[in-house]
């Protein structure tokens, strides 16, 4: 039996337990506006344990390298017997799962895998309460008071991984439920955030779960009379097919992607299908879409991260550029788009430039252009009493 009360890692010359290293995520002093600022626990074999903290890895002071047996006896508590058995077979299975720790009312998404060195996790906690939309980093409500308003249509929320893309979605989908009587079906893999039916009726799925995958889910819930699907992730041509179908045929779908741009999300979609479906499937994401918001977590002024966002809109003009494959010219209409509600993300992170939120240091490391940041002008010295 195994206990993430044992105290078996050591620790400037103390012995810690699993216990021990997840209680800084709940540490008071280490939050900011509700949120931890410690985000991740990472544990390597060969490694001190290590901690992403304001987006930044932190080693733990004092701490000693993992073993393959210290690593297992901390990992193994949160895991159950299959996954154990899975995760030692030979070869080994990689474990996606969530943890969930009643003590703290505190859930974690944990991925267990091996890497040349042994066994290696990491942990990401998963915020206890869901951020109000208006803390989310929106560049203007109107983004997000159109999208509460829509009643079909495929939303995209987009980004590298820890951007917030799953915590964006369920902020909209809380301010959702205190406005509208609707039946909103999520598949997630796994779930992070608990959503109770106000004036909405929740049913959330988890992968693996309650359901086999995104796309057995996608089949069952349009015969569940949905109004809302948040489906976790597009991973597959299926998935992303039901997906359009659904916010073709009356439904307000929405769903995320790993990618680095607004751009990019149009073009993942369309090169998952085969070259003979491009057309087909452009004509029907140029019709079915409705939104692509892309976000990046920057270091704010004074501690903790903050949300820059683009935000692209499928106007007449856009629509138009998917359906003929003319994605790269997409970017012009984005920069041009503000009065139909589009932002760059360069025009956001001048905004916040602007505020004192972010450096100039931050925003040109995030920024497509860094040209449009440029170095303020140097005062010119001043001359002598010689005057030369």
């Amino acid at each position: 039996m195994h206990d993430y009360t044992a105290a078996v890692y050591t620790v400037n010359n103390k012995l810690l337990s699993m216990h021990d290293l997840l209680t800084r995520f709940v540490d008071p002093d280490h939050h900011l506006n509700g949120l931890s600022r410690f985000s991740d626990l990472h544990l390597k074999t060969g490694e001190p344990v290590t901690y992403r903290y304001d987006g930044d890895l932190a080693p733990m002071s004092g701490a000693a390298s993992l073993t393959q047996s210290i690593c297992e006896q901390l990992v193994f508590p949160l895991l159950n017997p299959k996954q154990i058995e899975l995760i030692q077979a030979d070869p080994p299975t990689d474990i996606d799962a969530s943890w969930e720790w009643p003590e703290h009312k505190t859930n974690f998404r944990l991925n267990v895998f091996h890497d040349r060195e042994g066994l290696s996790a990491v942990l990401r906690v998963l915020p206890t309460n869901i951020p109000e939309i208006d803390q989310i980093g929106f560049p203007n409500d109107r983004v997000w008071q159109e999208i509460c308003g829509l009643s079909q249509g495929l939303v995209l929320v987009t980004g590298q991984t820890g951007t917030g893309k799953s915590t964006t979605i369920a902020a909209i989908l809380k301010q959702i439920n205190r406005t509208s009587r609707v039946r909103v079906i999520t598949l997630e893999d796994p779930i992070e955030y608990i959503l109770k039916s106000d004036q909405a009726l929740f049913s959330q799925r988890e992968i693996n779960r309650h359901v086999g995958s995104f796309a057995q889910g996608l089949r069952s819930a349009l015969r569940e009379d949905p109004d809302i699907i948040y489906v976790g992730e597009m991973r597959d041509p299926e998935t992303a097919s039901l997906a359009l179908t659904a916010a073709e045929t009356g439904h307000l779908v929405f769903s995320t992607l790993h990618t680095r741009d607004t751009r990019s999300a149009i073009t993942r979609i369309i090169d998952m299908f085969p070259a003979e479906r491009t057309k087909e499937v452009a004509t029907q994401l140029s019709l079915g879409l409705h939104s692509i918001m892309c976000g990046r977590l920057l270091s704010r002024v004074g501690g903790g991260r903050i949300l820059a966002m683009e935000v692209l809109k499928n106007t007449t003009p856009v629509g138009n550029m998917i359906r003929t494959g003319a994605i790269h010219q997409i970017q012009s209409l984005i920069e041009t788009g503000m009065k139909d509600g589009m932002n760059t993300l360069d025009h956001h992170l001048q905004l916040l430039l602007n505020s004192g939120e972010i450096t100039r240091e931050e925003a040109l490391l995030a920024a497509n252009d860094p040209a449009a940041f440029p170095s303020p002008p140097v005062a010119p010295a001043k001359k002598g009493w010689l005057g030369k």
